[in-house]
């Protein structure tokens, strides 16, 4: 409700609008919802302001436990490749909305001449909320106490609860970004408390696998350059091609996932990307001194790494069975390996692969063949490669996205829709997935890893991808900034645990059928619907269906 249109416009709408400062409000109004008991809700009230005014004072009254955030904007120069699709917002460079920032009571809000910003607010229900209808009411203030603008929000909180989140989900969790941002020594105790903040702010939205550096990730860096030095193994050369191993930091490290909620160790890869040709950087106390003893001067397939790796790797499962760590860890070979670099997978494959025979080795890669040689037990194709998996009945199917999948299939760029973020929980339901990763959870730098980049003016990683793709948190002066796209992407894994809840109570017959229901197609990883008005008023639909049953 508009007090003085004059002063202050505003209007509530969906957490998957995106509003942008340069463009007319053409979302509709969206005052009301319903959400499971402990489900995290969020929506928005966008806002427009006539002329410039700062101070602006929110006075929020509510029995539910909610936060209130500004959405911020940041530049994108590269909102999109050249052969993008046609189902996206805009393609032009400028600024979008991301990242979420705290409301500062003290300072207020700004509003900025005839530009549409917005606040977000998020519902997070405690263990005390009760059922029923709650209703939330914004009041708009000037600092001079003049009421400027009032809307009012009603959640309607049912009595049943989301199960257990149970796929597996990685986004790419680098270390070494942390330490160059922040400017502290890795694994300092200073080190350790940052990273302590993000794994706890990524526990938080369903991230459940978290990359531990056992050596510096050999991801995302320039051949022949390197990344800090993130190594959680130390190494000491014994004698010729002997060495001992110590894991007191893996223990710190592991005890640190566990008391946030992350279940699940994901260890980094063991030779590098895009075809494991080398070995990752290792570096090794010899004769009192600390130096490289591998890297990119060493050979995968060469007798030296592989008396190494005969070493190491009985000794770290060892270590994992004694802090029954069994069903909880991952090991990876090498990211994205291409059909060209087939023969050096298998090299290193079979150099592993006895080792690691009661471990899960997962990879991402986009050709079959991979999997169909045996080279790879659990693939994790791209969402734009995963059909001749589908159609192979693959148990236990992953799935990723990145920059390459912006053709048809959901992703997360900024120029995206929010309901493109969103609809990707529906299809790992549909398709029985088992785990989602990506790459870039706070990817710092320019691509290659060739320089430290600040995520608040540089969104495409020097130029390399669309504006989305590398980071989904930004740095704050003592811990982690959210997004739009992580909120958007936790909403998609709350859809697929009501879709389980569902299917626990009607079948999955019944939960396949309602994803489907008046689509003039079945719903696929390249076909589905487009509209945020779809997701809202399908997921109220799933809620009233849970409830009814609840009942009966």
């Amino acid at each position: 409700m508009t007090m003085n249109a004059m002063i202050l416009e505003t209007r509530i709408v969906s957490s998957l609008s995106k509003i942008f400062p340069d463009e007319p409000l053409t979302e509709a109004r969206h005052t009301s919802g319903t959400a499971l008991m402990n489900e995290r809700y969020s929506f928005q009230i966008a806002y427009r302001c006539s002329q410039l005014e700062k101070g602006i004072a929110l006075q929020v009254e509510s029995s539910l436990s909610l936060s209130v955030r500004t959405v911020g904007l940041v530049p994108s120069e590269l909102p999109a490749y050249h052969d993008h699709d046609e189902h996206v917002l805009r393609t032009v460079p400028g600024l979008y909305p991301d990242p979420l920032f705290p409301f500062d009571e003290a300072e207020g809000l700004t509003a900025w001449p005839g530009q549409w910003r917005s606040i977000w607010i998020t519902i997070t229900p405690d263990e005390n909320v009760e059922a029923g209808l709650h209703r939330i009411a914004i009041t708009f203030k000037s600092s001079k106490g003049e009421m400027l603008s009032k809307e009012v929000f009603e959640l309607e909180i049912i009595s049943v609860s989301l199960p257990e989140q149970k796929l597996l989900h990685t986004e790419w969790f680098h270390t070494d970004c942390l330490a160059v941002h922040y400017g502290v020594e890795v694994f300092s105790e200073r080190h350790w408390e940052i990273v302590d903040s993000y794994v706890g702010y990524a526990a938080s939205f369903g991230i459940n696998m978290l990359l531990t550096p056992l050596f510096t990730p050999p991801l995302d860096t320039e051949i022949g350059g390197e990344r800090p030095t993130v190594q959680l193994v130390d190494v000491c050369v014994t004698d010729k091609d002997r060495y001992a191993f110590g894991f007191d930091k893996l223990k710190r490290w592991v005890d640190m996932c566990r008391k946030n909620g992350i279940q699940y160790m994901e260890f980094s890869h063991l030779f590098t990307q895009w075809g494991a040709k080398h070995a990752p950087k290792i570096i090794a106390d010899v004769e009192g001194e600390y130096r490289q003893i591998f890297g990119w001067d060493t050979d995968a397939s060469g007798k030296e790494y592989e008396r190494f790796l005969h070493q190491f790797l009985p000794e770290l499962t060892a270590w994992i069975k004694e802090h029954g760590l069994e069903k909880q860890c991952y090991f990876h070979i090498s990211d994205e390996p291409s059909l060209d670099s087939l023969n050096s997978y298998e090299s290193a494959n079979k150099m592993v692969k006895d080792l690691l025979a009661e471990f899960p080795i997962i990879d991402a890669l986009s050709n079959y063949e991979f999997y169909e040689k045996g080279l790879v037990q659990n693939p994790i194709p791209a969402n734009n490669h995963i059909e001749p998996f589908l159609q192979n009945g693959v148990d236990g199917l992953w799935t990723y996205y990145c920059c390459a999948q912006h053709n048809q299939v959901a992703n997360r760029f900024f120029n995206m829709p929010s309901a493109r973020n969103r609809i990707i929980g529906w299809q790992l339901y549909k398709y029985r997935i088992a785990g989602f990763l990506h790459w870039g959870f706070n990817f710092w730098y320019s691509q290659y890893s060739r320089k430290q980049i600040d995520p608040y003016r540089i969104t495409d990683a020097g130029s390399a991808f669309p504006s989305g793709d590398a980071f989904l948190v930004y740095p704050g002066e003592d811990g982690p900034i959210g997004s739009i796209r992580l909120e958007v992407f936790y909403e998609s894994l709350q859809d697929l645990r009501s879709l389980e809840l569902l299917e626990s109570l009607c079948g999955r017959e019944q939960a396949v059928a309602l994803l489907d229901d008046d689509l003039s197609e079945p719903m696929t990883f390249s076909t589905y619907p487009r509209e945020a008005s779809w997701l809202l008023k399908r997921r109220e639909r799933i809620n009233r269906i849970v409830q009814e049953a609840k009942r009966s």
